[in-house]
């Protein structure tokens, strides 16, 4: 009959080891936890204060939502390696495996993450916002929208253009309206013989008159050319951004009509659009 084998029992002294290590190492882990506890809390209260700063700001929800969620996740990271490296493990295993995964991602989304950081930075420093009008990337319109990755822009044409925010951030971007009124270039021509004093009294009365046009900036009538057969004038009115098609109409339909009265000879009259 085999012979059973003695069961092994645990010295005293082996016993005594481990519970002094565990004695002397709970100050370590208490200490670790009061910090891991303490971090959680100190981010909830950051979280908290960053709602606050973009409910005053009128931030945008989607980036709002979005920034405080990254900084919150960040926090929480860093406290959890921290707590980690205060109780004994391979912190440097963790930030290895965290560097990785976010290299693989930063390479996959390379041009989406490219179009966040532009839609970031217009949401933040705002260089235009819904219903200004503006001229980029080739494109002029309304601003419908400011999307995270991308800005819609309705068209004069009534045509609807979905820009990249990566490339609107990166790019010239001309704000027509931000200034709540724009200036209108109305070249005109007039005969050599024309008394320029008298051409220019009749056409800023017409401006004077007409209620589209501001008083202030005040408009003026300059010379820009002599030509081969003209001189060519160029009438600078300025007009609230909702009055400025119909104001520039009206004025050169005014125009013409009173050199018509005055017998004013004009070879021709061109109307040119300018951006203020």
């Amino acid at each position: 009959m085999p012979e059973l084998a003695k069961p092994e029992f645990v010295s005293v002294d082996h016993l005594k080891s481990v519970t002094d290590s565990i004695i002397s190492y709970l100050p370590t882990l208490a200490y670790s936890l009061a910090v891991l506890f303490v971090g959680f809390w100190l981010a909830k209260r950051l979280d908290k204060g960053l709602a606050k700063y973009f409910n005053k700001r009128n931030y945008d929800v989607s980036l709002e939502g979005f920034i405080r969620s990254l900084v919150s996740v960040g926090l929480k990271i860093i406290i959890v390696l921290t707590f980690a490296g205060m109780i004994g493990l391979p912190t440097t295993s963790l930030l290895a495996v965290f560097g990785a995964a976010g290299l693989a991602v930063g390479l996959a989304l390379q041009g989406s993450l490219a179009n966040f950081a532009g839609g970031v930075l217009i949401l933040i420093f705002k260089p235009f916002k819904v219903g200004d009008v503006i001229s980029t990337q080739g494109e002029t319109g309304e601003v419908q929208e400011i999307q995270i990755f991308n800005t819609i822009l309705l068209t004069p044409e009534n045509k609807t253009v979905i820009l990249a925010n990566g490339s609107v951030s990166n790019g010239t971007i001309v704000n027509v309206t931000r200034h709540g009124n724009l200036r209108a270039s109305l070249r005109i021509a007039i005969d050599f013989s024309e008394d320029l004093d008298h051409v220019r009294s009749i056409i800023m009365g017409v401006l004077q008159n007409e209620p589209l046009v501001l008083k202030t900036p005040e408009p003026s009538v300059i010379v820009v050319e002599y030509a081969e057969s003209a001189i060519v004038l160029s009438v600078r009115p300025y007009a609230n951004v909702a009055d400025f098609g119909p104001m520039q109409t009206a004025v050169y339909e005014k125009i013409r009509k009173e050199f018509i009265a005055h017998e004013v000879k004009s070879p021709e009259i061109k109307r040119t659009y300018v951006q203020p």
